[in-house]
């Protein structure tokens, strides 16, 4: 019975796997959209949060007969669980990947007329997080988890400082007010990715020790 249970064990790590990359294929065509202005790769996002969301609910219902049928003890229960968290955030994190290629859509028409360089980090910084807290999931690596969480403040302050360019292009011509705008919803909702890549960070090590100590985010 243990050795099945393992198995089923694996099968969700998998698909927790398989999951985690959807989302960063996801979060790839969106930076890229913005990158190079292309809707070919905005429209991809689209298609990947279709499969993103019908993953979630595979896992779903994955987990859920983990728990009825088999009973799991507590350090498999608390892995199960910790796997119904996670894919909330990988789901959301598919939606926000989505609403920035929609974004993208509107911007490939206008010129950015503003160096992106704060926004591209936020890109990178993101992008990095979500892959590590992936990784550190299928590794059962804790310090890893830990160091997405601690990045999290590098993306936070990031997002002050494409504020303050947008404030910038905006006083020095108003016209850009638009594209301004839209470029700090790409912000905020690169910023929120840096927040659910925590969450699945924080969930990866409440997985493994038991400890979870809630961000807030």
């Amino acid at each position: 019975m243990r050795k099945y249970y393992d198995t089923e064990l694996q099968e969700l790590n998998n698909q927790l796997v398989e999951m985690g990359a959807l989302i960063e294929n996801a979060i790839n065509h969106s930076v890229n959209a913005l990158k190079d202005k292309d809707v070919a790769e905005a429209e991809m996002v689209n298609e990947l949060e279709a499969k993103i969301n019908h993953k979630e609910k595979d896992i779903e219902t994955f987990c859920l007969k983990l728990i009825l049928h088999q009973q799991p003890v507590a350090k498999d229960l608390r892995l199960i669980s910790s796997a119904l968290k996670m894919i909330t955030d990988m789901e959301r994190i598919g939606d926000q990947a989505a609403d920035v290629a929609e974004i993208c859509k509107i911007l490939s028409k206008s010129s950015y007329v503003h160096n992106l360089e704060h926004i591209n980090e936020m890109a990178e910084q993101m992008k990095k997080m979500v892959t590590q807290a992936v990784n550190a999931f299928v590794t059962k690596d804790v310090v890893l988890a830990m160091s997405v969480c601690k990045d999290d403040d590098i993306v936070d302050n990031l997002f002050v400082q494409v504020q303050k360019d947008m404030i910038n292009l905006i006083t020095q011509d108003s016209s850009k007010g638009e594209v301004a705008f839209d470029l700090l919803m790409v912000a905020k909702y690169f910023e929120r990715i840096g927040d659910h890549a925590t969450n699945i960070a924080e969930w990866v090590i409440f997985s493994i020790t038991g400890d979870h100590k809630l961000s807030g985010k």
